[in-house]
């Protein structure tokens, strides 16, 4: 086999083992920060931190399988890797990323409108509150019954928004798999173009990270200037931490939505090699991986880098009361100030994650 006419050219082949390396340094970096939170509060359950480690380290690692596949296929001509495979492994892991963000923007619309309702009593916005968590807690529960709190998804509860982000993320997934299932056939000999009908889905997607970019931005800057109106050390570092993901999200998303809409760098699987502009194609591919996706994963990952406190000392620390002002009167009035305990404090409720 003609090494040099039948894979990339050398320079896209070491940017995709770039690329693959990337993401899979930060796959092992979310599961080994997963398997640390785990053991710092196996009680907790389900919490924020714990499913978007999960999601992030599941994202990457199907990018690094996409690249290193991409790879081998093109060396083997792998003639269902430029259809409905070389779709799949593309799609999959940019919906996780999807999910990552939209899960996060759902945190970031119950926190922006917390103000507005009334606070509910068995109710917790920090990051330990658990997304998933079981309806019923039995005393003296045993190793066993945590293992099985921790793996088992019975009796479920989950906010509105997080049922919201739940179904469009299945909705697009079922999507994707009608255009791969659309791909499959148009592979055939019949008048469907495999290539119109993925150039179709990488529009529609493009789109929709567009629209959740500028949502976080909007969102974040919403929830920025909450957050400033908190005098807190804890608030303080809050508040950078939007800033950063707010910023991270719109500049990554927007850069890699318009790269989408404006070329085939998407659909590479799909190129043959006299379609390959190297300089160019290099470039965008670099950018639109490592900008569109290494970075705000790596971002996010970088947030959530701090151990979760343990619920023991958590209990210890419950009666502790915190005072935290609103504004800069002289006059003290009530409802500037709030008391609560350390389960219930407005700095923890204005957790971005």
């Amino acid at each position: 086999m003609n090494l040099k006419s039948s894979c990339y050219p050398l320079d896209l082949l070491i940017a995709n083992i770039a690329l693959a390396g990337i993401d899979g340094a930060l796959a092992s970096i979310a599961f080994s920060q997963l398997i640390r939170i785990y053991l710092q509060n196996q009680h907790s359950g389900w919490t924020r931190q714990k499913v978007l480690h999960l999601m992030v380290g599941s994202c990457n690692l199907g990018y690094f399988i996409y690249f290193i596949s991409t790879d081998i296929a093109t060396c083997n001509r792998w003639l269902c890797f430029s259809h409905a495979c070389g779709f799949i492994l593309m799609a999959f892991p940019s919906i996780l990323l999807f999910a990552v963000f939209l899960l996060l923007l759902s945190f970031w619309v119950d926190l922006c409108h917390q103000a507005n309702e009334e606070d509910d009593d068995d109710e917790e916005n920090s990051s330990q509150q658990p997304l998933l968590e079981s309806s019923k807690n039995k005393p003296g529960s045993t190793n066993t019954d945590s293992f099985w709190r921790c793996c088992s998804f019975r009796g479920i509860q989950v906010g509105s928004h997080q049922k919201f982000v739940i179904t469009v993320v299945v909705l697009i997934f079922f999507l994707m798999l009608s255009f791969a299932v659309v791909i499959w056939i148009g592979a055939g000999k019949n008048p469907i173009d495999s290539s119109v009908v993925a150039r179709v889905y990488v529009d529609l997607f493009a789109t929709a990270i567009l629209i959740l970019g500028g949502a976080l931005g909007c969102y974040g800057l919403i929830l920025f200037l909450k957050l400033r109106k908190v005098r807190s050390e804890t608030a303080s570092s809050e508040t950078r931490k939007v800033a950063g993901l707010a910023v991270v999200s719109v500049v990554c998303f927007m850069s890699s939505a318009a790269v989408a809409l404006l070329t085939d760098i998407p659909l590479l699987y799909h190129w043959s090699m006299k379609n390959i502009n190297e300089v160019k194609t290099l470039v965008l591919l670099v950018f639109y991986y490592f900008i569109g996706s290494s970075v705000p994963s790596a971002f996010v990952l970088w947030v959530m880098r701090e151990l979760p406190t343990p619920v023991t000392n958590m209990r210890a620390q419950s009666r502790a009361v915190a005072f935290i002002s609103y504004g800069d009167e002289e006059t003290p009035n009530p409802r500037h100030w709030v008391a609560a305990t350390t389960s219930k404090n407005q700095v923890s409720k204005a957790s971005p994650i």
